[in-house]
């Protein structure tokens, strides 16, 4: 569980991200939650985006990537949503709790 300083850290990180991934009408497929497992144990912070298209509401998309790859959602915007999964071999270091 984050705190709300990590969240904040976090959140200040992924500002200039781009999304690395697009859901859009199909959902969040098993080819999607595994492809997001692998760039969450390379880069731990990752954005992803939400397109029109996608028939759910972007608080269910964003739950259900998180519960798929065991990560937290650390913030929504628009249709974007940024999640964090700390690495075996971290490489951000958060601030302590």
């Amino acid at each position: 569980m984050l705190t709300s300083k990590q969240r904040a850290y976090l959140r200040k990180l992924a500002h200039d991200f781009d999304p690395v991934f697009q859901i859009g009408k199909e959902g969040v497929t098993p080819e999607v939650v595994k492809a997001v497992d692998e760039v969450l144990e390379k880069r731990e912070l990752v954005k992803l985006n939400v397109l029109k298209t996608c028939e759910d509401d972007l608080r269910l998309v964003a739950d259900k990537v998180s519960k798929r790859t065991h990560s937290e959602c650390v913030q929504m915007i628009g249709r974007r949503f940024v999640i964090y999964r700390a690495a075996k071999k971290p490489v951000i270091e958060l601030p302590k709790p």
